[in-house]
């Protein structure tokens, strides 16, 4: 007999963006999905089929990530047009806007504990952004190309970013300093992710693989061959 997981049903089809679709994300409740897309809208939709959805109109380009705050009160946009935005998902009204970028921004994640956000760009930079007082704190500027992937560990301490100069980085936060780079990677590195333990990171590049890395030792733990380039939306 094949197994649900072998043999997936589609469970649900939305269709409203008008170009293609950049990002997606689930709400942590379970109720509504979030998703980016070339149209410049963020779109959030409502499982129950009674409920609509919501377009989100604002940024003035490309949407190319959103991301549901842990809480699911809030969702975040990253934009072409170099912004970051600031929704209620339900609520169909104005956002709250971060500029400092200076360049498209490929990658938003949100801290575990909500309070804080960290931006990607292509402007070679990662920043960090208090959510509440929606204020700019300080950029991480080490990487010498493009940073398309930025993400948060489970207890928020570090940060792993993956950029087109090839190398993945490890962060700490509360110094500020690159403690890692890691250059086993011979493309440019589209996704990094934390493994849920906080011990391991994944990430994903144009070489075509797949790697795992223990942070503990720096240590190169898994290497994977896809047959094209790897733009994971979720690792691990």
């Amino acid at each position: 007999m094949t197994s649900a997981l072998e043999d997936p049903s589609l469970e649900r089809h939305f269709k409203g963006h008008r170009d293609t679709v950049t990002s997606v994300d689930f709400n942590p409740n379970m109720k509504q999905l979030a998703s980016g897309s070339m149209d410049s809208c963020l779109m959030v939709w409502n499982f129950k089929p009674q409920m609509r959805a919501y377009r989100f109109v604002g940024h003035k380009d490309a949407v190319m990530s959103v991301c549901f705050s842990p809480s699911g009160h809030l969702v975040a946009s990253a934009s072409r047009d170099k912004t970051v935005r600031l929704w209620i998902p339900s609520v169909k009204g104005e956002s709250t806007v971060f500029k400092a970028h200076t360049a498209t921004v490929r990658s938003v994640d949100f801290s575990s504990d909500g309070q804080t956000l960290l931006t990607a760009s292509d402007d070679k930079t990662i920043k960090l952004w208090t959510v509440h007082r929606q204020k700019f704190l300080f950029s991480l500027n080490q990487h010498m190309n493009w940073v398309r992937s930025a993400k948060f560990s489970p207890d928020g301490r570090l940060i792993v970013s993956g950029s087109d100069d090839k190398t993945v980085k490890l962060w700490d936060r509360n110094s500020k300093e690159c403690v890692h780079t890691f250059y086993e990677h011979g493309g440019f590195v589209n996704h990094v992710e934390f493994h849920p333990s906080g011990t391991c990171i994944a990430s994903a590049g144009t070489d075509s693989t797949v790697k795992v890395w223990d942070i503990r030792m720096n240590k190169l733990l898994q290497h994977y061959t896809a047959h094209s380039a790897v733009n994971g939306e979720t690792l691990l």
